[in-house]
Protein backbone atom coordinates (compact mmCIF):
# COMPACT_ATOMS: atom_id res chain seq x y z
CA UNK A 1 0.00 0.00 0.00
CA UNK A 2 2.81 2.38 0.96
CA UNK A 3 4.66 1.64 -2.27
CA UNK A 4 1.50 2.36 -4.23
CA UNK A 5 1.07 5.72 -2.53
CA UNK A 6 4.73 6.54 -3.18
CA UNK A 7 4.30 5.68 -6.87
CA UNK A 8 1.27 7.95 -7.13
CA UNK A 9 3.13 10.75 -5.37
CA UNK A 10 6.09 10.48 -7.72
CA UNK A 11 3.80 10.38 -10.74
CA UNK A 12 1.88 13.36 -9.41
CA UNK A 13 5.10 15.37 -9.08
CA UNK A 14 6.32 14.38 -12.52
CA UNK A 15 3.02 15.48 -14.04
CA UNK A 16 3.77 18.99 -12.82
CA UNK A 17 7.13 18.89 -14.59
CA UNK A 18 6.39 18.41 -18.30
CA UNK A 19 9.06 16.82 -20.41
CA UNK A 20 11.36 19.13 -22.39
CA UNK A 21 10.38 22.27 -20.51
CA UNK A 22 12.44 24.48 -18.24
CA UNK A 23 11.41 25.87 -14.86
CA UNK A 24 11.15 29.54 -13.95
CA UNK A 25 13.31 31.11 -11.25
CA UNK A 26 11.49 33.84 -9.41
CA UNK A 27 13.72 34.44 -6.39
CA UNK A 28 17.40 34.75 -5.52
CA UNK A 29 17.47 31.30 -3.93
CA UNK A 30 16.74 29.82 -7.38
CA UNK A 31 13.83 27.65 -6.31
CA UNK A 32 12.42 26.21 -9.57
CA UNK A 33 8.78 26.74 -10.46
CA UNK A 34 7.09 24.87 -13.30
CA UNK A 35 4.34 27.06 -14.73
CA UNK A 36 2.36 27.53 -17.91
CA UNK A 37 1.12 30.87 -19.17
CA UNK A 38 -2.42 30.16 -18.02
CA UNK A 39 -1.33 29.70 -14.39
CA UNK A 40 -2.22 32.53 -12.01
CA UNK A 41 1.40 32.87 -10.91
CA UNK A 42 2.75 33.43 -14.41
CA UNK A 43 1.88 37.14 -14.49
CA UNK A 44 3.77 37.64 -11.21
CA UNK A 45 7.03 36.08 -12.37
CA UNK A 46 10.22 38.08 -11.95
CA UNK A 47 11.43 39.81 -15.11
CA UNK A 48 14.80 41.35 -15.87
CA UNK A 49 14.36 45.14 -15.66
CA UNK A 50 15.22 47.62 -18.45
CA UNK A 51 18.91 48.39 -18.96
CA UNK A 52 21.26 50.36 -21.17
CA UNK A 53 24.96 49.56 -21.58
CA UNK A 54 27.63 50.00 -24.25
CA UNK A 55 29.32 47.09 -26.01
CA UNK A 56 32.81 46.57 -27.43
CA UNK A 57 31.80 48.21 -30.70
CA UNK A 58 30.46 51.34 -29.02
CA UNK A 59 26.88 50.24 -29.66
CA UNK A 60 24.18 50.83 -27.05
CA UNK A 61 22.59 47.56 -25.96
CA UNK A 62 19.24 47.92 -24.19
CA UNK A 63 16.20 45.94 -23.19
CA UNK A 64 14.76 46.91 -26.55
CA UNK A 65 17.83 45.52 -28.33
CA UNK A 66 17.23 42.12 -26.74
CA UNK A 67 13.43 42.20 -26.93
CA UNK A 68 12.11 38.81 -28.04
CA UNK A 69 15.57 37.23 -27.79
CA UNK A 70 16.91 34.45 -25.62
CA UNK A 71 19.80 35.91 -23.61
CA UNK A 72 22.74 34.27 -21.89
CA UNK A 73 24.20 36.57 -19.24
CA UNK A 74 27.45 36.56 -17.30
CA UNK A 75 29.85 38.86 -15.45
CA UNK A 76 33.61 39.07 -15.97
CA UNK A 77 36.56 41.47 -16.23
CA UNK A 78 39.35 41.57 -18.76
CA UNK A 79 42.22 41.42 -16.26
CA UNK A 80 40.83 38.33 -14.52
CA UNK A 81 43.29 35.43 -14.67
CA UNK A 82 41.56 32.85 -12.46
CA UNK A 83 37.89 32.14 -13.23
CA UNK A 84 37.29 34.22 -16.34
CA UNK A 85 39.56 32.34 -18.78
CA UNK A 86 37.48 29.20 -18.12
CA UNK A 87 34.11 30.88 -18.08
CA UNK A 88 34.72 32.99 -21.16
CA UNK A 89 36.14 29.97 -22.96
CA UNK A 90 32.96 28.05 -22.19
CA UNK A 91 30.86 31.04 -23.19
CA UNK A 92 32.67 31.01 -26.53
CA UNK A 93 31.57 27.38 -26.83
CA UNK A 94 27.96 28.56 -26.45
CA UNK A 95 28.52 31.49 -28.82
CA UNK A 96 29.85 29.23 -31.56
CA UNK A 97 26.86 26.90 -31.21
CA UNK A 98 24.54 29.83 -31.99
CA UNK A 99 26.83 31.89 -34.18
CA UNK A 100 24.29 32.27 -36.98
CA UNK A 101 21.21 32.34 -34.77
CA UNK A 102 19.73 35.82 -34.39
CA UNK A 103 17.36 34.57 -31.70
CA UNK A 104 20.18 34.16 -29.15
CA UNK A 105 22.19 37.02 -27.66
CA UNK A 106 25.02 36.90 -25.14
CA UNK A 107 25.51 39.70 -22.62
CA UNK A 108 28.87 39.69 -20.80
CA UNK A 109 29.06 42.56 -18.30
CA UNK A 110 32.38 43.87 -17.05
CA UNK A 111 32.49 44.19 -13.26
CA UNK A 112 35.39 46.65 -13.54
CA UNK A 113 33.85 49.07 -16.05
CA UNK A 114 36.08 51.98 -15.04
CA UNK A 115 38.99 50.07 -16.60
CA UNK A 116 37.10 48.00 -19.18
CA UNK A 117 36.03 50.76 -21.53
CA UNK A 118 34.92 50.04 -25.10
CA UNK A 119 38.48 50.15 -26.46
CA UNK A 120 39.70 47.63 -23.86
CA UNK A 121 36.71 45.38 -24.52
CA UNK A 122 37.29 45.56 -28.28
CA UNK A 123 40.91 44.54 -27.85
CA UNK A 124 39.88 41.72 -25.51
CA UNK A 125 37.32 40.46 -28.03
CA UNK A 126 39.98 40.34 -30.75
CA UNK A 127 42.49 38.58 -28.48
CA UNK A 128 39.96 35.96 -27.36
CA UNK A 129 38.49 35.30 -30.81
CA UNK A 130 35.05 36.61 -29.87
CA UNK A 131 33.46 36.80 -33.29
CA UNK A 132 29.75 36.09 -32.79
CA UNK A 133 28.06 39.41 -33.71
CA UNK A 134 25.40 38.77 -31.07
CA UNK A 135 27.93 38.52 -28.23
CA UNK A 136 28.08 41.88 -26.47
CA UNK A 137 30.85 42.71 -23.98
CA UNK A 138 29.22 45.43 -21.91
CA UNK A 139 30.48 48.38 -19.93
CA UNK A 140 28.76 51.24 -18.16
CA UNK A 141 28.13 52.66 -14.71
CA UNK A 142 29.43 50.28 -12.04
CA UNK A 143 26.53 50.80 -9.62
CA UNK A 144 24.04 50.13 -12.41
CA UNK A 145 25.82 46.94 -13.51
CA UNK A 146 26.02 45.65 -9.95
CA UNK A 147 22.37 46.49 -9.28
CA UNK A 148 21.08 44.58 -12.30
CA UNK A 149 23.44 41.69 -11.51
CA UNK A 150 22.03 41.33 -8.02
CA UNK A 151 18.39 42.32 -8.32
CA UNK A 152 17.79 41.64 -12.01
CA UNK A 153 19.69 38.40 -12.55
CA UNK A 154 20.22 37.17 -8.95
CA UNK A 155 23.85 36.70 -9.96
CA UNK A 156 25.45 37.45 -6.59
CA UNK A 157 23.58 35.78 -3.74
CA UNK A 158 26.19 36.78 -1.13
CA UNK A 159 25.95 40.52 -1.82
CA UNK A 160 24.69 41.40 1.65
CA UNK A 161 27.89 40.11 3.23
CA UNK A 162 30.15 42.16 0.96
CA UNK A 163 31.59 45.68 1.31
CA UNK A 164 29.81 48.55 -0.40
CA UNK A 165 30.99 51.58 -2.35
CA UNK A 166 34.48 51.62 -3.83
CA UNK A 167 35.34 48.27 -2.19
CA UNK A 168 32.34 46.44 -3.59
CA UNK A 169 33.34 43.67 -5.99
CA UNK A 170 31.26 41.11 -7.83
CA UNK A 171 32.87 37.92 -9.08
CA UNK A 172 30.70 34.98 -10.09
CA UNK A 173 31.17 32.06 -12.46
CA UNK A 174 27.45 31.74 -13.10
CA UNK A 175 25.75 31.93 -16.49
CA UNK A 176 22.10 33.00 -16.38
CA UNK A 177 19.61 31.96 -19.05
CA UNK A 178 16.81 34.44 -19.79
CA UNK A 179 13.92 33.63 -22.09
CA UNK A 180 12.16 35.66 -24.77
CA UNK A 181 9.91 37.25 -22.12
CA UNK A 182 12.79 38.29 -19.81
CA UNK A 183 12.13 35.48 -17.30
CA UNK A 184 15.06 33.64 -15.73
CA UNK A 185 14.99 29.99 -16.82
CA UNK A 186 18.37 28.59 -15.79
CA UNK A 187 21.62 29.07 -13.92
CA UNK A 188 24.85 27.24 -14.79
CA UNK A 189 28.39 27.03 -13.47
CA UNK A 190 30.23 28.60 -16.39
CA UNK A 191 33.59 27.18 -15.35
CA UNK A 192 32.45 23.63 -16.17
CA UNK A 193 32.28 22.45 -19.79
CA UNK A 194 29.33 20.06 -19.38
CA UNK A 195 27.33 22.90 -17.80
CA UNK A 196 27.90 24.87 -21.00
CA UNK A 197 26.65 21.85 -22.92
CA UNK A 198 23.54 21.76 -20.73
CA UNK A 199 23.03 25.45 -21.43
CA UNK A 200 23.23 24.86 -25.18
CA UNK A 201 20.64 22.09 -24.89
CA UNK A 202 18.34 24.29 -22.80
CA UNK A 203 18.57 27.19 -25.25
CA UNK A 204 17.34 24.85 -27.95
CA UNK A 205 14.40 23.89 -25.72
CA UNK A 206 13.53 27.56 -25.23
CA UNK A 207 13.63 28.13 -28.97
CA UNK A 208 10.70 25.74 -29.26
CA UNK A 209 8.58 27.79 -26.87
CA UNK A 210 6.23 30.48 -28.15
Amino acid sequence: MLLGLLFLTINGCSNRRPQNTLPYFNTADFTPEWLVKTDAGYSKLHQVPPFCFEDQNGKLVTGQTTKGSICVVNFFFTRCSIICPKTMGNMNRVAQAFRNDQRVQILSHSVTPSYDNTAVLKRYALEKGISNPNWHLLTGDKATIYAIARTGYFADTEAKAKPTGAFDFLHTENFILVDQHKHIRGIYNGSIAFEADNLIRHIKILEQEE
